[in-house]
């Protein structure tokens, strides 16, 4: 059975994605996802990778819960697109071995999916920069099983803390870790007074239900 995995600086990690603006908040105008959802929040951790102290912040805590959760990783794997450059520079601090994983085989060339040296049966740890309803991970869990690769855990900057994330990975028995989560970054958001306390009554309902929210 997989289980969720706690880390100690989520708090911090949270406001560090503030500080970026890689995380935004709003309940009156809320953002439309590609799925066609309402959402009071839209993270795009990409912007992250625009502060040189806040990157290297979050990719020395990436690599802290890689050494310390995954002690037997063999191999990092970056989930394309997102995923790429945080896989990278982990691999690269951590001297592992480093792929990537296309969404779809290339359709030209070798058309590949998995892009890098590997050898089979290696101990590999997935990278994401966001966790949602966790699909494009597992997807990329499948093909590196079929690849007869050993995954052995994900890693992830963010969480939104769905409940379908836990259901799916015990479903698929791969342990997840995330840098920080959303009830983490809504409770400092309302500490900071970003959000008034009848926002974050809303902000926890949305994360209940997010297919079926219309808005405030």
């Amino acid at each position: 059975m997989a289980e969720k995995i706690i880390t100690t600086n989520e708090k911090t990690v949270a406001e560090k994605l503030l500080q970026a603006r890689a995380v935004r908040l709003s309940v009156k105008e809320p953002f439309t996802w590609s799925s066609g959802w309402k959402s009071p929040i839209y993270c795009d951790n990409r912007k992250v990778l625009g502060f040189p102290y806040i990157r290297d912040f979050i990719k020395s805590e990436m690599c802290n819960v890689i050494f310390a959760q995954f002690p037997a990783a063999g191999m990092l794997a970056g989930v394309a697109t997102a995923g790429i450059p945080w896989g990278a520079m982990a691999a690269d601090q951590l001297k592992l071995p480093y792929i990537y994983v296309r969404s779809k085989p290339k359709d030209h060339g070798l058309g590949q999916q998995i892009e890098g040296h590997y050898e089979k049966g290696q101990p590999v740890v997935v990278i994401e920069d966001l966790l949602s309803t966790g699909n494009s991970s597992l997807q990329v869990v499948d093909v590196l099983r079929q690849a007869e690769l050993e995954v052995i855990g994900v890693v992830s900057i963010f969480n939104y803390g769905f409940p379908t994330v836990e259901t799916a990975f015990g479903q698929a028995g791969v342990p997840y870790v995330s840098l920080s989560d959303y009830p983490t970054l809504i409770s400092l958001a309302l500490e900071k007074k970003m959000v008034t306390a009848e926002e974050e009554t809303v902000l926890l309902e949305w994360s209940k239900d997010p297919a079926n929210w219309k808005g405030v």
